[in-house]
């Protein structure tokens, strides 16, 4: 058992795990998604009640049948019994409709709504939570464990309120009819009760298990059902391997899903057992009273179909208190990713940058991709082993001993997290400074921690020790808005959606006119092959942009940043992927674009570093060098060394 903080103190852990977990503050949070469609519950409630009234007269209608209107021959009666057989139903069904539409309202908004919240959230979340987990998880959470939550809601609560309104008027009547019979019929009430428990336990374990198995089946499809996870299999030829690595998480939800099945079929023969053997006494000694002469023939019929009415909604209410604890399982899964803490959190009166004159200032920066201060670092993956396991996952701790982002820094190293006594570091102790305007080449061999750097710049992350400034401002108290729209950044990654080049370009820009892309688009040299295309900008670009050459991609990334007029750029690697004509254009067209901003270049070509104010030579997470080209040669250092064997070869 861990104590003390960490995820422990986010995510709801339920110690016995098989124990239904349903209190109080679950319950109020759930209702707060419910609150504002209080008015249509309120209206439902009321059908609700309407149509359980309307079920307990039919036996009325019987009993007068066969007490007054056959005996007697009375024509009249018998035409308005009919009537009313037939008007009864109708009339059900018209107000089930309408508590149809406002169950629908209520749930179909609930759906949205807890949608809308997680999505959100997730938009919040940093950079390291993705890298930590699949995308199939959290379409899993968006759609499976959102649609269960409001089926708790809508259609369970709903069922528990129907169920207990006509239980209760189903006994008052019943108690008016014949109090004994009434006894009798609810004295094997415990025999419904018992098992209850016990089921709820397996049928809640049973729910989660299930959950997770769905979750993991489509994290597996979302990482091969799509264009880049497909070229990788067709490459290597493991077609009938994932063929059946899917088959076998397939059978495991097949599994679940028939042990689900089975333990509620059981369930309800045990239910439907009991309920004969209480009908079954309830007739005999009515049969009784009926030769003794102290009941009528129309008196039992009425009462074996309120006993229907009685055992009906109390096996629905057995069953739902069932229901309703394994849907709460949803309910957890929701809320758990919803209590994942923000590492990138806006300070609560953050500043609005204006007029930004883009000096940027790092400062003792520490940062590693394993850990983040007060943040843990165990993610959904995580999350679901535990609840399989029965054991917490590792803890991953907060560097609670790492200074202050605001405190003085004295030049001294802090621990880091140590992997074989070993901290490892992306980033140890970096200080630099760009002046505005100024263009800043970044340079270094692979794993230096270039990239880490242009993140951290736009806080993709935040460091996990030291600080960094734009324009004297730390970059924790502005507000991500701002921040976002002065920087403007082409990843060594290029994502495009799958729609028109104009939506992707208008990504940067949705109010630009076509004047303003197309001038983007010949600064960053892909107008003209835009406009060879038949369809011009609303070609469609594919899946992650695959109907367009790496190059191409990259160039319209760059057009999209262009077109984002941003006061600082930030071009990790954006020209790696361009022949040498097109990057020569792309060069001339940045220079023009640069002239005037602050720029943050990750350089592999040696036309970047000529022109480059200050270079910024990274060594296995330190800066080992800075200056111009021409004073990192007179060094001899690994500039130098990276000048013969890299940059001398692209030269332009």
């Amino acid at each position: 058992m861990h104590n003390g903080s960490g995820w422990w103190s986010y995510i709801r852990y339920d110690e016995e795990r098989d124990r239904p977990r349903v209190n109080r503050a679950l319950m109020r949070r759930v209702w707060a998604y419910s609150r504002p469609y209080t008015l249509q519950i309120v209206i439902m409630l009321a059908t609700i009640f309407v149509i359980s009234l309307l079920s307990l007269v039919p036996p009325l209608l019987f009993r007068a049948l066969i007490d007054q209107a056959l005996p007697k021959g009375d024509y009249t009666l018998l035409n308005w019994l009919a009537l009313g057989m037939i008007g009864i139903p109708l009339l059900s069904g018209i107000v089930g409709v309408a508590q149809r539409y406002f169950n629908a309202r209520i749930g179909e908004g609930i759906i949205c709504d807890l949608r809308r919240a997680l999505f959100a959230h997730l938009q919040r979340m940093s950079l390291r939570f993705f890298t930590n987990t699949k995308t199939g998880e959290l379409m899993s959470r968006l759609n499976n464990d959102v649609v269960g939550a409001q089926q708790a809601i809508t259609s369970t609560l709903v069922n528990i309120i129907s169920n207990t309104f006509t239980l209760g008027a189903t006994l008052v009547i019943m108690l008016s009819l014949e109090w004994r019979l009434t006894l009798i019929a609810i004295a094997i009430l415990p025999l419904f009760i018992i098992p209850t428990r016990r089921v709820g336990r397996i049928l809640r374990r049973i729910r989660r298990e299930q959950l997770d198995l769905n979750a993991q089946m489509n994290a597996l499809m979302n990482e091969i059902l799509n264009v880049s996870g497909a070229l990788l299999v067709k490459i290597f030829g493991r077609e009938s391997d994932e063929n059946g690595r899917f088959g076998q998480r397939a059978l495991r939800v097949r599994d679940i899903g028939i042990e689900q099945a089975l333990v509620g079929r059981w369930f309800f023969l045990g239910l439907s057992l009991v309920s004969a053997v209480g009908t079954a006494v309830v007739f005999w000694l009515g049969g009784v009273l009926v030769l003794r002469g102290e009941f009528t023939v129309g008196t039992i019929v009425a009462f074996a179909a309120y006993l229907t009415q009685l055992y009906g909604p109390l096996t629905a209410l057995t069953n739902a208190q069932v229901e309703f604890v394994t849907s709460m399982v949803s309910f957890e899964r929701v809320f758990e990713v919803l209590d994942l803490p923000t590492e990138i959190r806006e300070a609560p009166q953050p500043v609005t940058l204006r007029n930004v004159q883009g000096h940027i200032r790092f400062e003792n920066v520490y940062f590693s991709y394993t850990e983040a201060r007060g943040v843990p670092g165990a993610m959904l993956e995580e999350i679901r082993r535990s609840r399989r396991s029965g054991e917490l996952p590792p803890l991953t701790v907060p560097l609670a001993h790492l200074r202050s982002a605001d405190a003085e820094h004295d030049g001294s190293e802090p621990d880091g997290p140590e992997h074989n006594g070993t901290p490892r570091w992306a980033l140890e102790g970096v200080s630099f400074e760009v002046q505005p305007g100024q263009l800043a080449a970044l340079v270094g061999p692979s794993g230096a921690g270039k990239s880490t750097v242009t993140y951290l710049l736009p806080r993709l992350y935040d460091p996990t020790a030291g600080r960094i400034q734009l324009d004297g401002h730390d970059l924790r108290d502005l507000s991500l808005a701002s921040l976002s729209a002065q920087i403007g950044m082409v990843t060594q990654e290029t994502y495009l959606f799958h729609d028109t080049i104009r939506a992707n370009l208008l990504y940067a820009k949705p109010g630009a006119s076509q004047a303003e892309l197309e001038q983007a688009c010949r600064a960053a040299n892909i107008h003209d092959l835009i406009a060879s295309l038949p369809e011009g900008y609303d070609m469609v670009v594919g899946e992650r942009g695959y109907r367009l050459s790496g190059g191409e991609k990259q160039r319209v990334a760059i057009a999209r940043v262009i077109l984002k007029d941003p006061a600082i750029l930030v071009l990790d690697e954006a020209t790696s992927q361009l022949d040498s004509q097109s990057e020569a254009l792309i060069q001339a067209a940045l220079q023009l674009v640069m002239r005037g901003r602050t720029s943050l270049v990750i350089a592999h070509r040696l036309s970047t570093v000529l022109a480059a104010d200050v270079i910024l030579v990274l060594d296995n997470g330190r800066l080992v060098e800075r200056g111009t080209h021409a004073e990192l040669l007179a060094k001899g250092g690994l500039y130098a060394r990276l000048y013969q064997t890299q940059f001398r070869l692209a030269r332009t």
